[in-house]
C-alpha cells in the first residue's frame, strides 16, 4: 500500500525522478498526474495510485499538462521476481493483446481469477485494465507521430473495434482521437514507414556507457553503432523490425520500421528493457555511493545501466557461442551464422541487414559441419529445446527456475547467471568469476580470489548487477565473460570465411 505522507512529500518536491513510481489524482478536477506535475492541488483533494491504469479505472482522466501516461515505468517491476512483477513485464510485452488474459495466466501457471486477485491487491487493477492503459498510450503515440488513418491506429494499438477505441480514448484523455491528433504538433518529416517515439528516461542516464558496451558486443549484420546511434534488427511476434536509438537529454529517440505495426507496443517495451530505461538510479546510487570501492566509480558514472536483451532467445544462443568458442570467435560465429541462416530484412538499413537465426533454423541446420564439435553440440541442444518449447526465456520467467533450466541445458553457471541478469533483468547478479571482473578488481587494487570478492559484493546487494557494470565500465573493451579453455578450438575456415 502506498504511504500517503511519502507520496505527498514527493509530489511537493516536483522531482521528475519520482515519475512512474506512483500517480496522483485530484478528486475535484477528475484528472491524474505525474508527481512532478506543476499543478498545485490541495492536500485534502489528492489520492495516490500505484499505476496509471488504477487511476483510469477509478474514473480519472490523464492530465493534458504533464501527460502522466508517458512517464517512465516503475522500476519495481524489474526488481520484483514474484508473480506480480512477472505479470507486469509480460503485460508490457503485449501478451494480453496476443493471447488474452487466459494466455497470460497460463504462462505464469495461475488461474485467471487468482492472477486478477493478485494484481488487484498489488497494483489496484487487473490485467485487462493494465493492457487497456497500454493500448491507449500506444494509440496516442501513433496519433501524435504518424499520419495513419484512425481505423489503422485502432488496429495497430490492439483495439478490437473503432468504437472501443473511441470510447477508451475519450474516457482516458477526454478527447476524441481526431482531437488528440489536432492538438499535437505536426509530425516531423521522416523516412516513409518510420515511426518516431520518444522513450522517457529516468535521469541520470549514462548513454555513452551503453554505446560502448553494445559496440564491444556487436554482431555485424544485426546491429551497428553509427556515431551516437545504436541500430539493430528486431524479431517481433508478428514480423521483423529495425530500430535506431539515439539518446538526448531526458529521453531516447527511437525510430522504428516494422513489418506489422501491431508490434509497436512490444517493440517499445523491448527497447526500454534493452536500455534499462526504467531503472531507479537514485536508489542504486544511494546504496553504492556508501561503499568505498563503488563510491568513486558511481561519482564518475552516475546513471550507469545494465544492458538488457532485445530478444532473450537470441542472447541465449549468442551466449552459447561465447561459452564454447574463444575470444572474439564467438562473435565471429554469430555473424557467420546470421549471414547463412538469418532471415534477410525486407528493407535493410545501414549495416543492419538480417535477423539473427531462429532456434528452429539452428536446430535444423548441419551445425556439425559449421562449428567445432563442442559449440555445434551445445548450440544444437539449446536450439532444439527452445524450438520444442522445453526451454523458455522471457520476461515472465521465474529467475531461479530459469537459471536452473539453463544449466540443465548445458550453460555454465556463469553463462546462466549472465542471461538472468540481462534477459530477465535481475538487478542482483554478480559474475565474480568472469575474467573481465577480475581484471577490473585488480586495477582497483582489490583481491580477485572468489571468497573475498563475493564477501565484498554482499555490500552491493540488491544492486550487484549495477556494481558489476561499474567494474566492467573501467575497461569497456574487455568483453571476456568466460575463462578460456586449455585447448580452445577455432572456427572452421568454411564458416569463418
Amino acid at each position: 500500500m502506498l504511504d500517503f505522507e511519502r507520496c505527498w512529500r514527493a509530489t511537493l518536491s516536483r522531482d521528475t525522478r519520482f515519475d512512474g513510481l506512483f500517480y496522483s489524482a485530484v478528486v475535484t478536477t477528475g484528472i491524474y498526474c505525474r508527481p512532478s506535475c506543476p499543478g498545485c492541488p490541495k492536500r485534502k483533494n489528492v489520492r495516490f495510485y500505484r499505476s496509471a491504469a488504477a487511476a483510469q479505472d477509478a474514473g480519472y482522466r490523464a492530465c493534458k499538462r504533464c501527460n502522466p501516461d508517458a512517464s517512465p515505468g516503475s522500476p519495481e517491476w524489474n526488481l520484483r521476481a514474484d508473480v506480480v512483477g512477472r505479470a507486469m513485464r509480460l503485460i508490457a510485452d503485449g501478451v494480453c493483446d496476443r493471447e488474452g488474459v487466459t494466455g497470460l495466466a497460463a504462462q505464469l501457471g495461475y488461474t485467471t481469477r487468482h492472477l486478477h486477485r493478485l494484481l488487484t491487491a498489488e497494483v489496484g487493477v487487473g490485467p485487462q485494465a493494465l493492457a487497456r492503459a497500454q493500448r491507449a498510450q500506444t494509440a496516442r503515440i501513433l496519433l501524435e507521430t504518424t499520419s495513419l488513418r484512425i481505423t489503422d491506429v485502432a488496429m495497430a494499438a490492439g483495439f478490437s473495434s473503432v468504437r472501443q477505441f473511441n470510447d477508451t480514448m475519450a474516457a482516458i484523455f477526454d478527447r476524441t482521437p481526431t482531437a488528440l491528433r489536432e492538438m499535437a504538433d505536426s509530425p516531423a518529416e521522416h523516412a516513409a514507414g518510420t515511426i518516431v517515439v520518444r522513450l522517457s528516461v529516468r535521469e541520470p542516464f549514462d548513454s555513452q556507457a551503453l554505446l560502448r558496451f553494445f559496440a564491444a558486443h556487436a554482431v555485424p549484420g544485426i546491429e551497428e553503432i553509427d556515431g551516437a546511434t545504436y541500430r539493430r534488427s528486431l524479431q517481433l511476434p508478428r514480423g521483423a523490425g529495425v530500430v535506431a536509438l539515439t539518446a538526448h537529454t531526458g529521453y531516447v529517440e527511437a525510430h522504428f520500421r516494422l513489418e506489422d505495426i501491431r508490434d509497436l507496443s512490444t517493440a517499445i517495451h523491448r527497447c526500454r528493457r534493452l536500455l534499462d530505461l526504467d531503472a531507479d538510479p537514485l536508489a542504486i546510487t544511494e546504496l553504492l555511493a556508501g561503499e568505498p570501492v563503488m563510491a568513486p566509480l558511481v561519482a564518475a558514472h552516475p546513471g550507469l545501466r545494465v544492458p538488457g536483451a532485445a530478444d532473450p532467445e537470441e542472447l541465449l544462443l549468442r551466449t552459447v557461442l561465447r561459452q564454447t568458442l574463444p575470444g572474439r570467435e564467438g562473435f565471429a560465429a554469430a555473424a557467420a551464422l546470421t549471414r547463412r541462416l538469418g532471415r534477410p530484412l525486407p528493407s535493410p538499413i545501414g549495416a543492419v541487414t538480417h535477423l539473427f537465426p531462429t532456434a528452429v533454423a539452428l536446430a535444423e541446420a548441419p551445425l556439425a559441419k559449421m562449428l567445432p564439435a563442442e559449440a555445434a553440440g551445445l548450440l544444437h541442444r539449446v536450439a532444439t529445446e527452445l524450438a520444442a518449447g522445453d526451454l523458455t526465456l522471457n520476461d515472465g520467467g521465474d529467475r531461479a527456475q530459469t537459471e536452473r533450466q539453463l544449466m540443465q541445458a548445458g550453460l555454465s553457471g556463469q553463462g546462466a547467471a549472465y542471461l538472468v541478469m540481462r534477459a530477465l533483468k535481475d538487478p542482483d547478479v554478480f559474475l565474480a568469476q568472469a575474467p573481465a571482473t577480475g581484471r577490473a578488481l585488480h586495477s582497483l587494487g582489490q583481491p580477485t580470489s572468489l571468497a573475498p570478492t563475493m564477501r565484498r559484493a554482499e555490500h552491493w546487494s540488491p544492486w550487484r548487477s549495477y556494481a558489476l557494470m561499474q567494474l566492467w565500465n573501467l575497461h569497456p573493451g574487455d568483453f571476456q565473460l568466460f575463462a578460456p579453455a586449455r585447448e580452445a578450438p577455432s572456427l572452421p575456415a568454411t564458416l569463418a570465411a
